[in-house]
C-alpha cells in the first residue's frame, strides 16, 4: 500500500500512532510531502526516524528549506572548525536540536522538492499552473514555487490535467474546513480511484489541532489519529 502525508511537525509520537493504526510495514510505502520539522516538540528525533525508514520518501517543505538555507549561509563563511558549525545548527532547533548530527544535515539538504508518478504528484505547497489551469512541468519551477506558494490551497484553483495533486503547506482549518485532509473530485467522478481527483489537501494543522491524518492511494481512504 502506498500512503501519502504533510506537515508532521515534530509530532514523534502521533506520527508512530498513525504508523500503528495503518499497520505501515516494509510492503508499503509512504510519501512525506516536507515540514517534518519545528512547532512540535521532537524534529530531529522524527525526522531521524523518517530518514532510516527505506520505505519513506520525504520531500522539501519550507522549513527543511529554511534550514538548509541556514546552513549554506553558515559555509558561504567557509567556516575552519565544523565543530563549531555543528553547534550553531543545533541551536537552530528550539526542541530537539542536540540531536542533530551531520548525516542528518546531509539528508535534509538531498531532499527532493516534488514527486511524480503516471497519475499524481506529490509537493509541499503547490505546482504552478498556465492559464489554462494546466501544470506546468515541475522542472520549470523554482523552489520557492514549491515550498511557499499560498495561491494553490484556495479551493478554487483545480487544475484540470489528469493527475492528482498532494500537497500541504496550509492547515485546512485557515481555509474554514474541519482538522482533516480536503479532498477535491473532479466533476461526475466516484471517487474510488487516484485519477478522480485533482488535488488532494493533506495538512490537518497537527501541531495546533492535535490531529494526523494520510492518505491511502490505493483505495483513497483516509486514516486519522489523535492525541486523545
Amino acid at each position: 500500500m502506498l500512503y501519502v502525508i504533510s506537515d508532521i511537525h515534530g509530532e514523534y509520537e502521533l506520527f508512530v500512532k498513525l504508523m500503528d493504526k495503518i499497520g505501515f510495514s516494509s510492503k508499503d510505502r509512504l510519501i512525506c510531502c516536507g515540514d517534518m520539522i519545528e512547532k512540535g516538540d521532537r524534529s530531529i528525533a522524527l525526522s531521524k526516524l523518517i530518514f532510516s525508514m527505506p520505505n519513506v520518501l520525504a520531500l522539501m517543505g519550507n522549513h527543511e528549506y529554511a534550514f538548509v538555507k541556514y546552513y549554506r549561509g553558515i559555509m558561504e563563511r567557509s567556516p575552519e572548525d565544523f565543530d563549531a558549525v555543528l553547534s550553531e545548527l543545533k541551536r537552530y532547533f528550539s526542541d530537539d536540536g542536540e540531536l542533530l548530527d551531520w548525516e542528518t544535515v546531509d539528508q535534509f539538504e538531498s531532499l527532493p522538492f516534488f514527486y511524480e508518478s503516471e497519475n499524481f504528484i506529490c509537493v509541499h505547497s503547490g505546482v504552478p499552473l498556465d492559464e489554462r489551469r494546466r501544470i506546468v512541468p515541475l522542472r520549470n519551477a523554482s523552489p520557492e514555487q514549491l515550498v511557499y506558494d499560498r495561491f494553490f490551497k484556495e479551493p478554487t484553483v483545480l487544475p484540470i490535467d489528469g493527475k492528482c495533486v498532494f500537497f500541504g503547506h496550509t492547515p485546512t482549518i485557515n481555509l474554514g474546513f474541519e482538522p482533516y485532509i480536503k479532498c477535491y473530485l473532479r466533476e461526475g467522478a466516484k471517487g474510488d480511484r487516484i485519477t478522480d481527483y485533482c488535488k488532494i489537501h493533506l495538512d490537518t494543522g497537527t501541531w495546533k489541532s492535535r490531529v494526523l491524518g494520510c492518505f491511502r492511494v490505493d483505495d483513497c481512504k483516509t486514516f486519522y489519529v489523535t492525541e486523545q
